[in-house]
């Protein structure tokens, strides 16, 4: 349902993408891991269709996403950017209610449940903390019923409650919705727990990808923090 093959991009002299391959199936959760700049936001930008690529291809729901027929998979595709601004004077109500309006669907019960934000729900977003924020964004998109969702640190500077939260819902999400969802964090714990399959990504190539369970024997690991130093290394 995503996927992306031989993904190059460049920035003027800049590789930020040199051949990376990836994809999601129905109802798998796939975790891009990786250092700060490694790639993991222009892979989730272009799969987004805000990007193009310099070479290769990405495609979402069977469609390549710098073709015109991209328009027509917005409907179904949700993307989570590491850093969003919600509009401060938006109550968090308000927002949540703009984000289904853009995807057609009122889904407000669900949301407010999700985002744990109770009767702050309806105070103005310039109030909220960060994890607030993160939370509102993460539970506005969860129920717009997206079959392809991306999500780049989703539970950043949320509290551990919350963050627990927000694992399940998107765990359930791709198991009960039949969705696709590349999961990029730096939260090794919870990529180990929240995914199917994880791809180690550094400088903008796939170091090795597999299952959280093989990636740990493959290196011999205790966790999957230990085998993302071990497999970097490996790759020198």
């Amino acid at each position: 349902m995503i996927r992306a093959v031989q993904l190059q991009k460049k920035f003027g002299k800049v590789e930020a993408l040199r051949g990376v391959s990836l994809q999601a199936a129905e109802g798998e959760v796939v975790g891009l891991v990786g250092p700060n700049g490694a790639g993991k936001t222009t892979t989730l930008r272009i799969l987004a269709g805000l990007l193009r690529p310099s070479g290769g291809y990405a495609e979402v729901l069977g469609v390549k996403t710098d073709s015109p027929e991209f328009r027509r998979v917005k409907r179904w595709l949700a993307y989570l950017p590491e850093e969003v601004m919600p509009y401060d004077n938006l109550t968090g109500r308000a927002f949540i209610e703009f984000v289904h309006g853009l995807y057609g669907v009122a889904n407000m019960k669900e949301a407010v449940e999700l985002s744990g934000l109770g009767p702050r729900v309806d105070d103005k977003i310039k109030t909220y903390s960060k994890g607030m924020r993160r939370r509102l964004v993460a539970a506005a998109l969860l129920t717009v019923g997206a079959k392809a969702l991306l999500l780049d640190e989703p539970t950043s500077g949320v509290d551990v409650l919350h963050a627990v939260e927000i694992r399940r819902a998107v765990k359930e999400y791709a198991k009960s919705r039949g969705a696709a969802v590349i999961y990029s964090s730096h939260n090794m714990l919870e990529v180990q727990s929240v995914c199917d399959k994880v791809y180690f990504i550094d400088r903008g190539v796939v170091v090795d990808v597999g299952t959280p369970t093989e990636l740990l024997q493959r290196y011999d690991a205790a966790d999957l923090e230990e085998a993302f130093v071990k497999a970097l290394k490996d790759s020198g």
